[in-house]
Formats: structure tokens, C-alpha cells, sequence
């Protein structure tokens, strides 16, 4: 047989391959590679080029569309891709596969390549886009956490005021602020309440003892996922899941690391809450602190239960009720 036609039919076969798709985001471009067909095109980072990609990745059975989180950039593709098996993935760990693999020089194709190798090898796991209405409340969420950093700041910057001028203009900024915040909140209810879903998903978390609605409205926006999770899926993308640390005889303490900081953020004062008020919770918070684990450990427990509780029971679709005695 000809060379090139068994070339030809080495291709034919890769393309009936289920096939991995790395996407590099750029604000004007998408770089796209497919492995193992090997095909590469570059897209504009448009609706008009989400439209064109779409339609030009019908042609392969797609296992998986890789790209990396980008602040804004991915947004707009993100949703275009809603209804496609999408993961993102952590840039740095991104670069360390590259790394891995010996690879130094970085492009955007190199990037779109390495995407897809490392999707295909690993094979994260596909979980759910946030929604619209998810979208939208991170982004409103994210902008009343920066006002409320600039309204710290500005507090500690009053303590160190000795012009009266000064000292008045900051009240006004602090009044402004939170007249911001206030405005955020009530914004952000509204969005909850004129959407069945969602609503649904805060009553069931503020009905866990502990869980208020700032708490419950970061989980909504940030955590997504909530609710289609292994329990310790969950604990681990929280970055509440202990990592062990072992080499031959030696066992160093575990420790928690990665995951999404925010949310941990937003569990602290309610695992603090819970400690006390949630007799489940308390009981559990008494035991680790009884058998001489620090309460930091202990409150980092109750914070793991929180999140793996949320999980058991938006996946069930029923409320907190407390554990009969």
C-alpha cells in the first residue's frame, strides 16, 4: 500500500476517535487544537467566531473541551459552549504540565496543544457550567467583596486622621460605600427570587444552621457545582480535603491547600456560627477538640462538614433538619 494512503487512513481513524479539544483564550483570538486529529485552527474571540468554532467541531465525537480560566476572556465562550462537556483548568497547573513534558517554548498553539494533552491525560472531570444567573452573581458578588476591602481600608486609614477635612471626606466615601454594598445586596436577591432554580438552591443552604445569606450566595455563585459532587469531590475543590503527606517511615502532618479561597472565606464565620448553635456541628467541633486536635483543625472540620453537607443535600433537593438526639 502507498504511503500516503496509509496516512490517509491513520487520519480517517484518529478522527473517529473521540476527540480532545484544547482551547488557548486570548481577548481577540481562541487557538484551538484536537487531539490526537492533530487539527488546528485559530478563531476570533467573538460571537461570530464562538458561532464558526462550533460549527467546526461538529465534525469530531468530542470527549472534552479544555481551556484555562482567563478573568474575563472565557466568559463569553464559556456560555456559548454551555450545552458542550467543557473543563477548566488551573493555568498553573497547566504550565507545570507543560513543564512536565519538557515543553519550554510557549505560544498559543504550543498552549492549545499542551490544553489538549493534558486534558486527554488526565481526564479531569466534566462538571456543569454555571448558569447566566450564576454568571451574574459572581460578578456582582465579586464587586461587593472589593467595596467591601475598600471600606476596611478606609476604616483603618480614619484611625490615622487628624484633619477635619480629611476625616469628613472619608465619611462620605464610608456612607457612599455602603450605600454601594446595600444596593449590591438587594440586586442580588432580586436576581435570587426571579429565578425558580436558584431560590430553590438558597433556601436549602440558609436552612443549615450556620449558614447565613452572604454565605449561601458565594456558594451559589462560586461553587456551581454544589450539589452534582462526590462528597469528597467537594471537600477537595473547596480545598478542604486534608493532602497526606508520607515518604517510606516518615509521616508528616496533613494539610489542606488548593481549592477555591473564597469559598473557604466564606465558610470561617459560619463554622465559627455553627460550632456553637448547630448541635451537629458542635458535637462534632467538642470531639475533635477533646481528643487534643487544635480548634484551628477543629473549626477547618467543621468547615469540610458544611460543604459536604450543602452537597448531600442540594443533591437531594430537601432542607436541613436537625438529627434527632
Amino acid at each position: 500500500m502507498d504511503p500516503d494512503d496509509k496516512h490517509g487512513i491513520a487520519e480517517k481513524m484518529s478522527d473517529n476517535l473521540p476527540q480532545t479539544i484544547g482551547i488557548d483564550i486570548s481577548k481577540a483570538s481562541l487557538d484551538c487544537h484536537v487531539h490526537p486529529a492533530g487539527a488546528e485552527r485559530q478563531f476570533s474571540n467573538t460571537a461570530k467566531g464562538h458561532k464558526a468554532l462550533i460549527a467546526w467541531l461538529r465534525q469530531w465525537p468530542v470527549e472534552r473541551i479544555a481551556y484555562e480560566a482567563t478573568a474575563t476572556y472565557h466568559r463569553a465562550l464559556e456560555a456559548a459552549l454551555a450545552d458542550w462537556p467543557c473543563v477548566k483548568l488551573n493555568p498553573e497547573r497547566a504550565r507545570r504540565f507543560a513543564q512536565a513534558t519538557g515543553t519550554l517554548a510557549k505560544t498559543d498553539r504550543i498552549d492549545a496543544m499542551l490544553l489538549a494533552r493534558m486534558a486527554a491525560t488526565l481526564q479531569p472531570p466534566v462538571r456543569p457550567a454555571r448558569s447566566a444567573q450564576q454568571a451574574q452573581m459572581a460578578e456582582l458578588i465579586n464587586a461587593r467583596d472589593g467595596l467591601v476591602r475598600d471600606r476596611t481600608a478606609l476604616k483603618n486609614r480614619e484611625k490615622n486622621l487628624t484633619i477635619a477635612f480629611l476625616k469628613r471626606q472619608c465619611r462620605q466615601r464610608l456612607e457612599q460605600i455602603d450605600r454601594h454594598i446595600e444596593a449590591l445586596d438587594t440586586e442580588i436577591a432580586n436576581l435570587i427570587a426571579a429565578d425558580a432554580a436558584l431560590a430553590r438552591r438558597h433556601e436549602i443552604l440558609t436552612s443549615i444552621a450556620g449558614v447565613g445569606t452572604l454565605t449561601a450566595n458565594q456558594l451559589i455563585a462560586t461553587m456551581p457545582e454544589l450539589g452534582s459532587l462526590e462528597n469528597k469531590q467537594a471537600a477537595s475543590l473547596a480545598g478542604l480535603a486534608p493532602v497526606a503527606r508520607q515518604s517510606g517511615q516518615w509521616k508528616g502532618k496533613s494539610f489542606i491547600r488548593g481549592g477555591r479561597a473564597n469559598v473557604r472565606q466564606a465558610l470561617y464565620m459560619p463554622a465559627l456560627v455553627a460550632a456553637r448553635y448547630n448541635p451537629d456541628l458542635k458535637a462534632k467541633y467538642q470531639q475533635l477538640v477533646t481528643a487534643g486536635k487544635p480548634a484551628k483543625i477543629a473549626i477547618t472540620a467543621v468547615m469540610r462538614k458544611l460543604v459536604v453537607t450543602a452537597n448531600a443535600l442540594l443533591k437531594a433537593d430537601r432542607c436541613w433538619t436537625q438529627s434527632p438526639a
